[in-house]
């Protein structure tokens, strides 16, 4: 099926008339990421593409299980959950291949919301990169996890014991990737058709674990395309009686669930702003005070990057997840990975990010750090050769290791407070704060098995 083309309000509008289906689909992201939406008449649609159309703001106001947040000012039992105006974007234009080509369109809070809206706050970010002269270019690359089970089989096992899509450790494997070369196929075909295309897919170390990386657009459509990669990777699995999950580490005994974003930057005329032929390794003075700004603020956004209790069980040395602000030369041990080569693939790879980040806040972390990093000449440590792990002796600083030690460091944070704006940070702050409290009233397995009997 061919993808519309859709790049402005009127061509959208012309679309949707000449569709012979009555109803489209819209839907934007909450907090975590996650694609909030529904089904709305073509005349609805058409109006709402110019004046917005009401969403109640609990969109906003409830975590990743439809639990209301206790403790935000935006929206709550004390304001009455009012509808907060969403307008669909028409760019963000797909038809979705299981339901006859019924159209489907992103959408981003506008209004009083959008001082929260994730796909905004990326926007914030890019409009100030746009006034220093800068454009940002990145590549979302994800691991996921994939189970033969379903919605149903995994809560009646009760998420224990669950069967891989595939058993043993076979990374990079043609074996793997030939058996059941029919799902990767479809993954691989849904994603050129849906808009969202792969530039390279394979098997990961760990049972049933792929990893694809999505190929490079500029940085708002990136980010697009990494939130319906995500969803519409969980659809195509379900739809074929399996399951992925895109949770940082489901399990203590396998590597975790990255995140990875790839970014880089060019001029109004698209020339890179990275490169420097005449410099080591090709690092522009730009490209080497973005890393500076990023590796200084790593702690700042880690919240925003390793948004979830479960994020920092991925960040323990010697699992290919960063745990301190090293960066280095084409070195996967190191939170910032400089990929040096040509001035079209002179780029960062920031491996802080896990699977579980919402898409436009991991990119506005990673772009407004650097940023910073830009406007004061932010020079970075000497990039690190060997092992980040072992380490000890270069200054490098750790990485909070817990949720609530990140939120206490975002909180305090001026630049984030400058590049998200503050009513951002309060609220996401909140959310986290939100997320943490949830977790301390849980008795989990590992207390059960500790402490029942022998204590």
């Amino acid at each position: 099926m061919q993808q519309p083309n859709v790049k402005t309000l009127a061509e959208a509008k012309k679309l949707i008339s000449e569709q012979n289906l009555s109803h489209a689909k819209v839907a934007v992201t909450d907090i975590d990421g996650i694609l909030r939406g529904k089904y709305i008449s073509k005349e609805k649609l058409t109006d709402a593409m110019e004046n917005g159309f009401g969403f109640c703001d609990v969109i906003l106001g409830w975590d990743c299980n439809d639990q209301l947040y206790n403790n935000s000012g935006h929206t709550g039992w004390h304001t009455g959950f009012p509808d907060a105006l969403v307008k669909p974007i028409p760019q963000t234009c797909r038809s979705i291949l299981w339901e006859n080509g019924t159209l489907f369109f992103l959408a981003e809070f506008i209004g009083a919301a959008q001082t929260i809206c994730p796909r905004n706050i990326l926007k914030k970010v890019i409009s100030k990169a746009k006034s220093m002269g800068c454009f940002a270019l990145a590549a979302a690359e994800y691991e996921f996890f994939l189970f033969d089970e379903t919605p149903e089989t995994v809560r009646e096992k009760k998420f224990h014991n669950l069967t891989p899509y595939t058993p043993g450790n076979f990374g990079y494997s043609v074996i793997r990737n030939t058996v059941n070369s029919d799902f990767h196929n479809d993954l691989l075909e849904m994603s050129e058709n849906m808009g969202f295309p792969i530039e390279g897919y394979h098997t990961e170390t760990g049972p049933g674990v792929i990893e694809a990386a999505l190929k490079v657009d500029e940085i708002l459509a990136a980010a697009d395309k990494a939130v319906l990669f995500k969803t519409f990777t969980k659809v195509l699995a379900q739809k074929n009686n399996l399951m992925a999950t895109f949770m940082a580490k489901w399990s203590m005994d396998h590597p975790g669930q990255s995140g990875h974003i790839h970014i880089s930057l060019t001029d109004s005329k698209g020339e890179s702003m990275f490169h420097d032929s005449q410099k080591q390794n090709g690092i522009s003075d730009t490209m080497r005070w973005f890393i500076g700004g990023q590796q200084r603020l790593l702690p700042d956004f880690m919240a925003l990057v390793a948004p979830t209790i479960n994020s920092y069980t991925r960040l323990v040395p010697g699992l290919w997840a960063p745990t301190n602000n090293s960066w280095g030369i084409d070195n996967r041990t190191c939170s910032l990975r400089v990929i040096s080569g040509s001035p079209s693939s002179q780029r960062v790879e920031y491996r802080l990010g896990s699977a579980d980040s919402n898409p436009y806040l991991s990119m506005a972390a990673a772009l407004a750090s650097g940023l910073w990093g830009i406007e004061n000449n932010v020079e970075p440590g000497p990039p690190l050769h060997g092992n980040s792990y072992q380490n000890e002796t270069n200054g490098l600083e750790d990485l909070p290791q817990t949720l609530q030690d990140s939120v206490t460091t975002l909180k305090k944070s001026s630049p984030a407070r400058f590049y998200l704006g503050s009513d951002f940070v309060d609220h996401y702050s909140a959310t986290r704060e939100w997320e943490i409290a949830e977790y301390r009233r849980q008795v989990t397995d590992w207390q059960l098995n500790r402490y029942f009997e022998i204590i």
